[in-house]
């Protein structure tokens, strides 16, 4: 690894020591931002929409970073941060249960009435139709990430490692948000 980069990693890691909360949250931004340029990108939009990547990346500063800082905090004192097969098992579970449904519906909800500017109602309808796909989808994709990541991932870096990922799963729920789109109503 050249020097520079090091030196840059050993000033994230510092600031994740110092300031875990905030690091996390603006990691989370900056993949949110990258995601959602990508998105576009392959979407086919000719040039980058501003406000949908500011609203993208204030939903991972103000939500995903906080959130996934303060669940894998929860999730190991209810563990009593044990991570054998069982314990593990159980965390993913959990996780996959309660977190993964919530995240993606409020990100569909987010999506739908703030990035796009859509009536409830039609995001409403859309939900109805599309949130048992996408669902479903996150239970094939994220238990194998869950457990990678409460099995080998230091709790500090839990949320930078699931943020890398979900830099991915980003990018197929902005292309799943937008292939499913409704014409807006005037």
């Amino acid at each position: 690894m050249g020097s520079v980069a090091k030196k840059g990693l050993q000033k994230y890691v510092s600031q994740l020591q110092s300031h875990p909360l905030r690091t996390k949250a603006i990691t989370a931004a900056v993949l949110s931002g990258i995601s959602d340029t990508v998105s576009q990108k392959l979407s086919g939009i000719p040039k980058l929409q501003l406000r949908r990547l500011v609203l993208k990346m204030l939903f991972g500063f103000a939500y995903l970073g906080p959130f996934g800082h303060y669940t894998y905090i929860l999730l190991d004192k209810i563990f009593k941060g044990k991570n054998d097969s069982k314990t593990v098992a159980k965390k993913v579970v959990l996780e996959q249960l309660t977190s993964s449904p919530c995240n993606n519906l409020l990100f569909m909800i987010y999506y739908g009435v703030v990035v796009e500017g859509r009536p409830w109602m039609h995001v409403k309808t859309r939900i109805k139709k599309e949130y048992p796909k996408v669902q479903l989808t996150a239970w094939t994709f994220w238990p194998a990430v869950g457990w990678i990541n409460h099995q080998y991932v230091p709790l500090q870096f839990r949320v930078i490692f699931s943020s890398l990922i979900a830099f991915c799963w980003g990018i197929f729920l902005n292309l799943r948000a937008r292939s499913m789109a409704l014409p807006k109503s005037e």
